[in-house]
């Protein structure tokens, strides 16, 4: 396929957002005879994350993909166990590897779109395009860039709350079969690191094989022998399991942060996925946040849009602002607050307010669940 030095839309970053916004377009007939290129280092072949998300079971354009879903979930603290029925939603799992496979063989059969394998080193915004360098020494422009990558400020802000949910996952094959196979961990503070916001999280995708993943969200990450060394424990004094084998690792660090990305959009480049704020700044959940950005970003683009109308929730971001701040000041705090969480509210009220689709009353029930001076504090913290 021969290269063009002009595209209409550039996106860098084959990752979740890359890709969904690729798919999206190739969708749409709006976007039939328009040339797309997305540029990336890594040719993505291999399984490298686990996505997971919450959706309700009428409808889903990701059913086909989805590894294993499940109907029942749980969160253990030292004080309580809360046992949650999901329904009307089911909470789901897709592998990276399949989603990236999907995609790749969707958009490969179209002419107008085009693989580019290699690093962007620079991109400009000029009067009427954008540009793009790469490390291979090759300038494109676009009549629009959307870029996934974290701005180069982002490592420099000081202002900004930031912290960092780092996570090693293992999928273990067991002998014999211990899983219940419809029934997920979705946060286990027994086992946790001192006082730190840490947790163990556990799907099971058979009877006998499942993801342990150990979780932080903290200030700073730790080696990967401190991750290893609380699998280990969980999976011996919790899980009761003595035989196993690891099959499948990963590791991954997520931006949980107040840090206005929103800032970095300009006329002719958009920032998209980590890069842009796409990621829950309170949990670190993407998928469903970014479909939902992505069809606004198209509906825009096929109005005349700013591609960016609309696309941040600023109340929202001012909630996970105050929960920042709490999680920073007083890490400890983590378990209580997502105990309180999840045993005083409804699935519907806390998927709905994670989703950023709740009503003032929801929003009013969270914050009652939550009341603490440790919260108050917050509060007018971030006001300042």
């Amino acid at each position: 396929m021969t290269l063009r030095s002009h595209y209409d839309y550039i996106i860098i970053g084959q990752g979740l957002a890359g890709l969904q916004l690729a798919m999206a377009m190739n969708r749409d007939s709006f976007f039939k005879n328009k040339y797309i290129a997305l540029i990336d280092p890594e040719q993505k072949n291999t399984n490298d994350k686990t996505w997971s998300f919450w959706e309700q079971a009428t409808a889903s354009k990701w059913q086909s993909l989805a590894y294993k879903t499940w109907q029942t979930a749980s969160v253990y603290t030292q004080k309580k166990e809360t046992h949650l029925k999901l329904a009307p939603y089911n909470y789901k799992s897709i592998r990276s590897i399949d989603f990236y496979n999907k995609a790749k063989s969707t958009l490969k059969t179209s002419k107008h779109i085009h693989f580019i394998q290699d690093t962007v080193t620079h991109v400009t915004n000029l009067n009427t395009k954008a540009e793009v360098k790469t490390q291979a020494t090759k300038t494109y422009t676009a009549n629009h860039v959307f870029d996934s990558r974290l701005p180069g400020d982002y490592h420099k802000a000081n202002k900004a709350t930031k912290l960092v949910q780092h996570f090693k996952g293992i999928v273990i094959k067991t002998d014999p079969p211990v899983f219940n196979t419809d029934h997920i961990t979705m946060m286990d503070y027994r086992l946790k690191d001192g006082e730190k916001t840490s947790f163990t999280y556990v799907l099971p995708y058979t009877k006998n094989k499942a993801l342990i993943e150990y979780t932080y969200f903290t200030k700073n990450t730790v080696k990967e022998e401190v991750y290893d060394t609380f699998l280990k424990t969980y999976i011996k004094d919790y899980l009761k399991v003595d035989n196993y084998q690891i099959i499948e690792s990963e590791t991954g660090q997520i931006p949980m942060t107040s840090f206005p990305f929103y800032k970095y959009n300009t006329k002719h480049i958009t920032k998209i996925g980590t890069g842009g704020g796409w990621v829950k700044a309170s949990t670190g959940y993407a998928f469903k946040n970014t479909e939902k950005k992505v069809k606004l970003l198209i509906n825009n683009l096929k109005s005349n849009q700013a591609p960016t109308k609309g696309l941040y929730n600023k109340k929202h971001m001012f909630y996970d602002k105050i929960f920042l701040k709490v999680l920073h000041d007083n890490n400890e705090m983590g378990e209580w607050i997502f105990e309180k969480f999840y045993s005083k509210n409804t699935v519907n009220t806390m998927f709905n307010f994670l989703d950023e689709s709740s009503s003032l009353y929801q929003e009013l029930q969270v914050m009652s669940a939550l009341f603490s001076w440790s919260f108050i504090k917050a509060f007018f913290k971030t006001l300042k």
